[in-house]
C-alpha cells in the first residue's frame, strides 16, 4: 500500500474540490451520518476555536481523508472538543487510514480522544444512546416506549400535569436560534458546573462563541437550533441541539433547578421529538449513555472508541507511574481514576489555551478525584 501523507492545512485554505470531496465522502459513508463530520461545522468551528486545523491525508497524491482538529501545545484534539460528541476521518467507506497508521503521521506527542469514529484496535469502546424511529413515527415510538416502561412514562405525564397545574399551560417551541435563549442556558449549565464542581467549559470564551455562531449557520447541510418549554409564562427548560440529514443530536441541555421534581428536561425532548418528527427527522441522538432516563427512551445505540495515543517514552512511563500512586491513594481503584482524571484532563485541556489555566484545572480535578477515592472515614459509636 501507498505510504499515508498528511498535510495541514487551515479551514479557510480549503478549497471548492476539498469541500466537495468531503461531501462526497459523507454522502458515501452512512457511519459519518452525525452533524459533526459535516463540512459547515467545520468551518463555523475552523474560526471559532483556538488552535483550529484540518489534516489533509493523501496516498499517491491522492486525497484519502480529513480531519478536523485543534493543538493545545503538543496535544491534538478533535476541532470543538471537549464538545464534539462524534469524531474521527472523513472518508469514502473502507478508505480511512487507522488511528493507529494516523497518529502516525500526524506526530502529535498526545492525541486524546473520546468519540472515535472509525477503524482501530487502541482505546476501549463506549456507547452513545439513540431514538430510532420507524414507519410508525413519534407515536408509534411513544406506544412502544409506555408499554415497555410504563412507570416511567406514566410518572412524567403526572409531571406534566402538575406543572401545568401549578404555573398554568406548557408551550413548546423548537427551530428558535435567539441568542438570549442561549446566554440563559450558558448561565444554567455554567451554574451546574459550579454546584457540581465540574470545570466550566464555558468559562474560556471560546466555546461560548461557537454554540453562537453556529447558531448563524444558515447552510442547508447543517442546523443549530433551540427548543424551550414554558410553563405559563415562565421559561423552564431550553435545549441546544444540531441537526444534519434526518439526524437530530441533543447537545446542551438545561433546566430550572427548582422545577426538577416535574422533569421539565426530559418533557422538552419528548416534545421536540413529537415536533422535530413532523419534519422529517428519524435518528435522535443523546450522546454518552449514563443519565438514568435514556435507558427508557432509547432503542438503539452506537459503539465509539475512546483513547489516548501516546508517543512513546516518557508519557506512557508517567501514566503508569501515577496509577501506582493512584493506587495507593484510593485502595486499589487506580485504574478507574485513572478513566476520570484523564476524561477531566481532556476537557480542561481543550477548553484552556494557556499552561498556567490548564494546570489550574488539573490541579482541580486530580484533588476532587483523590478526594472521592479516599476511604470512608470510620465512624465511633458515641
Amino acid at each position: 500500500m501507498t505510504s499515508l501523507k498528511v498535510d495541514i492545512a487551515a479551514t479557510e485554505t480549503l478549497g471548492d474540490a476539498d469541500w466537495a470531496i468531503w461531501r462526497a465522502m459523507l454522502e458515501a459513508n452512512p457511519a459519518l451520518a452525525s452533524p459533526y463530520f459535516r463540512p459547515e461545522f467545520a468551518r463555523v468551528a475552523g474560526g471559532a476555536c483556538p488552535g483550529a486545523a484540518v489534516a489533509v491525508f493523501s496516498r499517491g497524491g491522492e486525497t484519502v481523508g480529513f480531519f478536523p482538529h485543534q493543538r493545545r501545545g503538543g496535544a491534538m484534539q478533535p476541532l470543538a472538543a471537549p464538545m464534539n460528541d462524534y469524531h474521527g476521518i472523513i472518508a469514502f467507506p473502507g478508505e480511512a487510514p487507522s488511528l493507529e497508521e494516523a497518529a502516525e503521521v500526524l506526530g502529535a506527542a498526545r492525541l486524546n480522544l473520546t468519540a472515535w469514529v472509525g477503524p482501530t484496535g487502541l482505546g476501549e469502546d463506549r456507547r452513545t444512546a439513540q431514538v430510532e424511529l420507524d414507519d410508525s413515527g413519534y407515536d408509534g415510538w411513544y406506544a412502544e416506549r409506555r408499554t415497555s416502561f410504563g412507570k416511567f412514562f406514566k410518572d412524567k405525564e403526572r409531571a406534566r400535569r402538575s406543572m401545568e397545574a401549578e404555573l398554568g399551560p406548557l408551550r413548546v417551541e423548537h427551530g428558535l436560534r435567539d441568542a438570549a435563549l442561549l446566554d440563559w442556558l450558558i448561565d444554567l449549565k455554567r451554574d451546574q458546573y459550579r454546584r457540581t464542581g465540574r470545570h466550566d467549559i464555558f468559562a474560556c470564551g471560546w466555546t461560548a462563541d461557537l454554540l453562537h455562531a453556529l447558531l448563524k449557520e444558515e447552510g442547508e447541510g447543517l442546523g443549530a437550533s433551540l427548543a424551550a418549554l414554558w410553563a405559563g409564562d415562565r421559561l423552564t427548560a431550553v435545549e441546544y441541539a444540531l441537526h444534519a440529514g434526518d439526524q437530530y443530536h441533543f447537545w446542551f441541555p438545561g433546566y430550572e433547578p427548582s422545577l426538577a421534581r416535574c422533569s421539565p428536561g426530559i418533557l422538552l425532548s419528548l416534545d421536540t421529538m413529537r415536533l422535530a418528527s413532523a419534519h422529517g427527522y428519524r435518528t435522535f441522538d443523546f450522546g454518552f449513555e449514563g443519565e438514568h432516563y435514556k435507558k427508557y427512551f432509547c432503542n438503539g445505540f452506537k459503539v465509539v472508541r475512546e483513547a489516548v495515543v501516546l508517543k512513546p517514552g516518557l508519557g506512557a512511563t508517567m501514566s503508569q507511574a501515577a496509577v501506582g500512586a493512584l493506587n495507593l491513594a484510593g485502595s486499589g481503584r487506580g485504574e478507574q481514576l485513572r478513566t476520570s482524571v484523564r476524561r477531566r484532563w481532556a476537557a480542561i485541556e481543550a477548553c484552556e489555551t494557556t499552561p498556567a489555566a490548564r494546570m489550574k484545572g488539573a490541579m482541580q480535578a486530580a484533588g476532587a478525584a483523590l478526594a472521592k477515592a479516599r476511604p470512608s472515614a470510620i465512624r465511633l459509636p458515641a
